[in-house]
């Protein structure tokens, strides 16, 4: 029997277009999903008559690979990926690759690379983004771990890989351990991001600036030639044009009630463990969560606004003001994002080319736009650029947008509208230039009722101190730590 150059287990929806993907570009690929079914199914139906072969049983798939065999799970993150590993671990040999190309903790594909190493295997941990049209006709591909298997595996990731517009494919070696699983979370954090500023951006124009539901998509028709110009506002204009089959517009009859899968949650977690504030990406997951509670929030307007939300004097806005604080707090979130992502690199010495994640990004992922060729230029330029927002290109930007966006934000708030993400945003651009914040009242409070200890001014950095406020206290501190 023909060996296959590759096996991928998982046929739901994102496992079944990337083994079309592969297929397509001339590979032959090894198919098997724990229910047999389904396997069936696809054969006899998607992949009819391609080259691909599905298997009932797993060590007859695994016989069907060329050495060094390599096998890709699409499968849920979390202990279904482990009891695969130990499944797999006797039907494979010593240097044989295995892959997991969900969305993983990059914490457990870091334990899991350590682990299959032990045992003379090599394991990647790759982030996939794209959805069903990206694994289909090219996602962007984060891979990280076993840097071994790179060679092994680059011919076939960067064929099936979206390509840029300069040629080039959106898919390059990450890093090691779960590095390329993070990235991956890191990207789904910013998109959090991006689809919060894009919703109030379309509050705004409906409900302040007074644009109808067709407007609002040629508006978005027209930003997408522009600085504004992504794969989720190109989108997003499709999304407002789009009518039900009695002619009405669909957006209108959608609930409003978000739901999450959790990467954003955990680039929230991650950002806190490394102490990098990613406000604007939290205040996005803490939407959908609050999205969520729909009956509580009819209950709360009718209980706190029981006349209704308009303001007497309503204040109207500017559709440039609103592109402004799009674009302001889009550079924001990408910029929280990207610190995230040099923090990380250092805390676990991944060594991460920022440069090349965001050409990465360029194509085929949720979150593709036109100014990620500006952010590469950025650290293409300085590589250990201490933040985006420090780069000559971006800062001017942010200053340029900044008038309107603070109209956007003061105007919602006259009109009693909520816009979370772009407050946030701007909060984090105020807080992040102000040279001496109130946290110093903070340090004051802390060693007041606990003991923790301040620094001063006029003494050296390093050195602390803890005051008996009260003239009842002792000389005992608690330890200097942070969290």
């Amino acid at each position: 029997m023909m060996k296959s150059d590759i096996g991928l287990i998982g046929l739901a929806v994102m496992g079944e277009n990337l083994v079309l993907n592969m297929e397509s570009k001339g590979y032959r690929v090894s198919v098997f999903n724990r229910t047999a079914n389904v396997m069936h199914k696809f054969i006899a139906g998607r992949a009819d008559g391609k080259n691909i072969a599905g298997f009932e049983n797993l060590a007859d798939f695994t016989d069907s690979l060329k050495s060094p065999r390599k096998v890709m799970m699409m499968v849920k993150a979390g202990d279904a990926v482990d009891q695969l590993i130990e499944t797999l671990i006797p039907l494979l040999d010593k240097g044989d690759i295995i892959i997991d190309g969900g969305n993983s903790n990059h914490a457990d594909t870091t334990r899991r690379e350590s682990y299959l190493k032990s045992k003379g295997f090599l394991y990647v941990g790759t982030g996939v983004s794209g959805g069903e049209e990206g694994a289909l006709k090219g996602p962007s591909i984060m891979p990280g771990g076993s840097e071994e298997a790179w060679p092994h595996i680059k011919e076939i990731f960067c064929d099936i890989a979206a390509k840029a517009p300069d040629g080039s494919p959106c898919c390059d070696w990450i890093g090691p351990g779960g590095s390329g699983h993070f990235v991956k979370m890191v990207h789904n954090g910013i998109e959090y991001g991006d689809m919060q500023l894009i919703a109030e951006a379309y509050s705004v124009l409906k409900g302040l600036a007074g644009l109808d539901n067709n407007s609002i998509s040629k508006l978005f028709e027209l930003w997408n030639g522009g600085k504004l110009q992504s794969y989720l506002i190109e989108i997003s204009a499709k999304i407002m044009s789009h009518k039900d089959s009695d002619g009405s517009y669909l957006i209108d009859k959608i609930v409003d009630r978000a739901g999450q899968k959790g990467t954003g949650k955990l680039s929230v977690t991650n950002a806190m463990e490394l102490g990098i504030s990613l406000n604007l990406i939290s205040s996005a997951v803490f939407e959908r969560s609050i999205s969520s509670r729909k009956e509580l929030r009819v209950e709360a307007e009718s209980l706190l606004f029981p006349d209704g939300r308009e303001p007497g004097n309503k204040i109207t806005i500017s559709v440039d003001d609103i592109h402004d604080a799009l674009y302001a707090s889009k550079i924001v979130s990408y910029a929280q994002g990207f610190d995230l992502l040099r923090e990380a690199s250092a805390s676990f010495s991944w060594n991460l080319d920022l440069a090349s994640i965001a050409r990465i990004w360029r194509n085929g992922c949720i979150i593709r736009s036109t100014f990620l060729n500006k952010i590469s230029d950025a650290y293409s330029a300085e590589p250990h650029l201490k933040h985006l927002l420090f780069d000559s290109y971006f800062k001017e930007e942010l200053l340029d947008a900044l008038e309107g966006w603070k109209r956007v934000v003061v105007t919602a708030t006259n009109n009693n509208s909520a816009l979370p993400a772009f407050s946030s945003a701007l909060n984090y651009l105020f807080s992040l230039s102000t040279g001496r914040l109130p946290s110093n009242m903070l340090q004051a409070q802390r060693d007041f009722f606990g003991a923790h200890t301040f620094e001063r001014v006029d003494r050296p950095a390093g050195e602390y101190f803890h005051e008996n406020w009260t003239g009842e206290g002792g000389d005992t501190v608690s330890g200097v730590y942070n969290v």
